[in-house]
């Protein structure tokens, strides 16, 4: 999963982050509404063509408006089934955990849906999602693997960058041999920030 931040100074990033998915999880507070941040994650994940699955969430709030959230969500050419389109709207509430596990069931079906697959037996190609200099490491980038495998000794490029792999890390920071296909890891081997 990656999370971008609603707010409206992270434009560049969202944009990012919908070249990055296979399925955006469009999340909309039912005391909010649609803002400019969710239309403008609309039209970046039609424009990237990755299926959407929204989550109306702060359904627990006594002003929550759930109904209304969704309509709203047809004035940007986003049909939820319930009005007789093809987009899952599932109502939550995230500080309660209310419909989680059918959130993520929804999840599941439209990746199911969407017939996702890559190639693991081939050289990796990805995208770096982030960079930082770590101490004892250097340089260390945030990769996603998107097809192929990567594994410490290979070879990579960011753009005009190139880097031989030392080592590669898990969000744990536990140390990882492969990174296959949807995997994000921490890559350390940069002379320079790629």
């Amino acid at each position: 999963f990656l999370d971008t931040p609603g707010h409206a100074a992270f434009t560049a990033m969202r944009s990012r982050g919908t070249l990055a998915t296979d399925v955006v999880v469009l999340v909309v507070a039912a005391d909010d509404g649609v803002m400019p941040q969710t239309v403008e994650s609309i039209h970046l994940a039609q424009h990237a063509n990755v299926p959407i699955v929204v989550a109306v969430n702060k359904c627990d709030l006594h002003n929550a408006k759930p109904l209304e959230a969704k309509a709203a969500l047809l004035n940007y050419g986003l049909q939820l089934e319930e009005f007789g389109g093809d987009v899952v709207g599932v109502e939550i509430s995230a500080l309660k955990g209310t419909n989680v596990a059918e959130l993520q069931e929804a999840i599941l079906v439209t990746a199911e849906l969407a017939d996702l697959r890559a190639k693991v037996d081939a050289p990796a190609r990805g995208l770096i999602l982030e960079t930082k200099t770590k101490q004892g490491l250097g340089m260390v980038a945030t990769g996603l693997v998107r097809s192929g495998t990567l594994k410490p000794g290979d070879s990579i490029m960011a753009g005009l960058t190139v880097a031989r792999v030392r080592m590669m890390q898990d969000h744990n920071e536990k140390q990882v041999k492969v990174a296959t296909p949807s995997m994000p890891v921490q890559i350390v081997g940069w002379k320079a920030q790629p």
